[in-house]
């Protein structure tokens, strides 16, 4: 088995730039991502790292101008992506990769019914006539927990948690090999949250499908994830197995991240944010991009930006102070 039959998802060294009057935004600067079939990959950071730009990188949306992509390769199930011309990519986006954005509100359409909207997606991809269409789609209102019956209502006759799963539904509806959820739960209360995980990863389990879930919430992460990727200033700085990344965190900005959550076994502790702001993506710092809020920042880390090393076949990181003998963090979670 080749290299590339291996993964569902194989990206190298993606860069993504907004070129604008104001100056130029390096919103994602040489990403790999690989990722295995049935597998789920955690894409955590704060806010402004680029992880919903690397989404919509790989189903080609980032709206150029401003957006200017380069990437030396990106294959879904060994399809050539950036090869492919324009009503080409619209036939994979949904039959081959979906995606299920963070607002549900602004998502779906309200003029339009819910079933109408699951329908057209099973026209266009399934070939199915309208009837038939409308008929799966009530189908699949029914999997992701709605009565059927609802299929004729509209998205304002819906709560958040609801629409959300009609959202699930759209993606799913076409059971594509490759799901991408941008933060799915972020506008939804806890108990709503837990449902929605809970049925995403029931589905994703029926129909074989691998998933990149796009969040800041590591409760998550260990929830649904089999592999994470830390991403800091556009760059990963942290990637491997789940445990590896909780069991075994190597860099100080997952440290950070880590260290940034209630205790729950310690309610007295204290919380350690993490010091000073994310850096503006127009001018970046040189060297490590963590290295200003960095408590184990050199000289070494102000040359050039630190390259992913591995530390085991399953786990690498990006952090020049592991180039100094004896440097390791000393932090055990549990996954």
């Amino acid at each position: 088995m080749s290299e590339t039959e291996k993964h569902i998802l194989d990206v190298k060294n993606l860069v993504v730039r907004y070129e604008t009057e104001d100056g130029i935004v390096r919103a994602i600067n040489g990403i790999d991502i690989q990722l295995g079939y049935k597998q789920t990959l955690g894409l955590v950071g704060e806010t402004g790292a680029g992880k919903t730009t690397a989404a919509l990188s790989i189903l080609r949306l980032v709206p150029s101008p401003p957006g200017v992509v380069e990437c030396d390769l990106l294959h879904i199930d060994g399809l050539d992506i950036l090869s492919l011309p324009d009503h080409k990519m619209e036939e994979v986006r949904g039959k081959e990769v979906s995606m299920i954005f963070q607002d549900p509100m602004t998502v779906l359409n309200p003029v339009f019914t819910v079933g109408e909207q699951i329908a057209e997606s099973l026209e266009i991809h399934e070939h199915l006539s309208h009837k038939d269409a409308l008929q799966r789609a009530e189908s699949m209102l029914e999997l992701v927990g709605i009565p059927g019956s609802r299929a004729n209502e509209y998205p304002h006759q819906f709560s958040g948690g609801m629409k959300q799963r009609v959202v699930i539904a759209i993606a799913l509806a076409c059971s594509p090999k490759l799901l991408i959820a941008d933060e799915p739960t972020t506008a939804l209360d806890v108990t709503i949250q837990a449902q929605v995980l809970e049925l995403m990863s029931q589905l994703k389990d029926k129909y074989d499908t691998s998933m990149i879930m796009i969040t800041h919430d590591l409760g998550i992460v260990a929830e649904v994830c089999d592999k994470v990727a830390v991403m800091y200033a556009g760059r990963i700085v942290e990637q491997g197995l789940l445990e590896d990344v909780f069991n075994h965190t190597l860099h100080p900005y997952t440290e950070g991240l880590f260290n940034s959550l209630p205790n729950v076994k310690n309610r007295t502790a204290m919380l350690k944010p993490i010091r000073g702001l994310m850096p503006d993506p127009t001018n970046l710092p040189s060297g490590c991009a963590f290295a200003p809020r960095c408590n184990y920042a050199t000289e070494a880390c102000l040359g050039e930006p630190p390259a992913l090393r591995a530390v085991s076949d399953t786990h690498s990181v990006a952090c020049a102070a592991y180039n100094t003998p004896g440097f390791h963090i000393e932090k055990g979670r549990d996954a």
